[in-house]
């Protein structure tokens, strides 16, 4: 069966304005590129960020989305590494000509950013794990003004740091895998607040600890000096709210750094106080900066998620194709969402 000429996929149709389903040609590959017919995108709360205060996007109608996964449709030239019918998964980005978003059902993907997708895997479950991973592993390993710990799928890496480390949020979808890289490094004790109702599933991810969410700034810091003895060298906010980031900094040694997702926003006061710094982690991997690291981690996640070094996010699907996207993006504004990643599947939509 032949590759469609044209493909259904959603429009941002103007800044701050109203997403629609409209039709546009499904793209071509160039040399080291793929064509992914995608079975599955994953919702991120940018996107619904992007709709409301007009974010990021200077060209529109503009499609949007990040996460995917789906079976490799045409391969471009000098693509050894794929073959028609591969069950992938990749991370997209939102360029002016809209060929590599994902709220689409074709995405044109650069193949050394695609990773094979186990059997093990369902197509949701892979379209759930790329922009958190690579959150997390930015965060973790890469940030140029991070820690730059050795990741653990290069050679030494694996199981080579002992100090504690505290994960803010860590039944979020980047907090659940810098749980789950955390315990590839070799930290311990692997400190994190959530849901106390989640506490079995992160204890699974590799936590050691997992501390009420609830907790005020005082109380959370008096539990960690508990089991650690010490302040931290490094705090990673998988949510960075003020609230969290004021307490998640209230936990470091002097030189110590904290990790957020969001903008920076502890207190002026806090910040001046002490040599402690904050690090964005900056974790699109398709920017030109993590490019290179991005195609390490790619090259090595299919044997990862193969021994089950990291396990799948649970995974909320919203009916109705492309046209459930809205909802579902209302759902991560809401903060209706729990422990779980929110997917759509392209190919369903009407």
């Amino acid at each position: 069966m032949s590759t469609p000429t044209q493909q259904k996929a959603l429009f941002l149709q103007a800044k701050q304005g109203e997403f629609a389903i409209g039709t546009r040609p499904v793209p071509k590959p160039g040399r080291g590129e793929i064509i992914v017919k995608n079975e599955a995108s994953g919702l991120n709360p940018v996107d619904w960020k992007i709709q409301v205060y007009g974010l990021f996007i200077e060209t529109y109608p503009a499609v949007l989305g990040i996460d995917a996964a789906g079976v490799v449709e045409v391969v471009g030239e000098d693509v050894s590494i794929f073959k028609i019918g591969d069950r992938v998964l990749y991370e997209g980005i939102t360029t002016d000509e809209n060929d590599q978003a994902t709220y689409q059902q074709y995405t044109l993907v650069p193949a050394e950013l695609a990773a094979k997708l186990p059997d093990t895997f369902t197509f949701e479950q892979g379209a759930a794990l790329p922009l958190v991973l690579t959150t997390a592993a930015v965060g973790l390993y890469h940030q140029a003004d991070g820690p730059r710990f050795t990741p653990p799928w290069v050679a030494g890496g694996r199981g080579k740091y002992a100090g504690p480390i505290v994960i803010i949020g860590g039944s979020s979808v980047v907090g659940t895998y810098t749980v789950q890289l955390a315990r590839l490094s070799g930290f311990s004790p692997i400190i994190t607040t959530a849901s106390l109702k989640n506490t079995e599933i992160l204890k699974s991810f590799g936590a050691t600890h997992v501390l009420d969410r609830n907790l005020s700034s005082a109380a959370l810091r008096e539990e960690v000096l508990r089991i650690t003895g010490d302040p931290l060298s490094v705090v990673y906010d998988a949510i960075s709210i003020p609230e969290t980031q004021n307490a998640a900094f209230d936990l470091l040694a002097p030189g110590g750094k904290l990790i957020v997702v969001l903008v920076p926003a502890v207190d002026e006061d806090k910040k001046n106080a002490t040599n402690r710094a904050i690090v964005i982690a900056r974790g699109l991997i398709q920017f030109p900066q993590n490019v290179e690291f991005g195609k390490q981690l790619y090259k090595s996640l299919p044997a990862l998620l193969e021994a089950g070094d990291l396990k799948p996010l649970r995974v909320e699907v919203v009916p109705g194709g492309l046209g459930g996207i809205p909802t579902g993006l209302d759902k991560l504004k809401n903060n209706q969402v729990s422990a779980a990643k929110v997917v759509v599947r392209p190919q369903e939509t009407v």
